[in-house]
């Protein structure tokens, strides 16, 4: 057990909780909050989730979260790092193999060309040579007409072939720009803003597939906002009234997290790159703290 563990079941068996008590509370699983106290973090889902259960377990113990992390941390991750799903190796090797079969597609043309005109010029040979001989011998002519006959069919039919070919290239190469098209489609997913964790009146976003973050709160009436990163910095607070002071936009794309506090949830609305937040939390809760993690795209 760490001494961040000891901390906080000392302090949960000082007020008399039982860790379903403290499960009923922060509506974090109880393997959590043992997993928590033992110092053991394998279970859980990662490093994000590992720091926002110490924090709601240290709210609901009456603990300052800022005090427990400072004091504590060498113990606790420092950073969110889940990979995303690796969605483009099959688009990857899908590509290979498409320009590998084009290669191969360019050069047949050539090659049947080349075959073509030199089975041509060994037929041109091969007439000249036989009605040469058909001058001095006219049962001899005679004799290679039949084979005349062949040899036309035989052009005709490596014509037709080469038709055949062309065609069979020009379908495989439509069939290649559908494909990249369609790969194309699959490598811009959309953006996704989804809760993750709400308690009491805290509640956990996460943001995907974004290439900014922009975060604009709009008043309906009259409420106080403020807005941070998640060091604490603060990019704004004050009050939204509707006829003055609508709304506030920050663009927070340098930034990982935000934290967005909002006195009045019933007349506020947020929107992330001109997507609107629904609350996780019931707007009938008016004070409402609000927490979204930004994850970029390569990670």
């Amino acid at each position: 057990m760490t001494e961040l563990g000891n901390r906080l079941k000392e302090a949960r068996l000082a007020k008399g909780l039982s860790l379903d008590d403290v499960q009923s509370m922060t509506k974090i699983q109880k393997r959590y909050l043992i997993g928590i106290e033992e110092g053991n973090y394998a279970s859980m889902p990662g490093n994000f989730y590992v720091r926002a259960f110490i924090k709601q377990y240290a709210e609901a113990l009456s603990l300052n979260p800022d005090e427990i992390f400072e004091t504590y941390k060498g113990e606790i991750p420092a950073t969110y790092n889940d990979d995303l799903p690796q969605q483009l190796s099959r688009v990857k090797t899908h590509k290979t193999i498409t320009e590998g079969n084009s290669k191969i597609f360019d050069i047949l043309p050539k090659v049947l060309i080349g075959v073509f005109v030199i089975g041509a010029a060994s037929l041109l040979y091969y007439f000249i040579s036989n009605h040469a001989g058909g001058n001095s011998n006219e049962s001899i002519s005679n004799q290679n007409e039949p084979v005349k006959i062949v040899t036309s069919k035989n052009l005709e039919k490596e014509k037709a072939d080469d038709k055949d070919n062309q065609k069979v290239n020009e379908e495989q190469k439509d069939n290649t720009v559908q494909e990249e098209e369609q790969t194309t489609v699959e490598e811009t997913p959309k953006q996704e803003i989804t809760a993750v964790q709400s308690s009491g009146r805290n509640s956990t976003y996460e943001l995907k597939n974004a290439d900014k973050f922009i975060v604009k709160l709009v008043s309906k009436g009259q409420t106080w906002v403020s807005i941070k990163n998640g060091k604490g910095k603060s990019f704004f607070q004050g009050t939204l009234k509707t006829g003055t002071t609508e709304s506030q936009t920050e663009d927070l794309s340098a930034e990982s997290m935000a934290v967005i506090r909002v006195g009045n949830a019933a007349d506020t609305e947020i929107y992330v790159n001109d997507q609107k937040l629904e609350y996780a939390v019931p707007a009938t809760a008016n004070v409402q703290n609000i927490t979204i993690q930004y994850v970029l795209k390569d990670e």
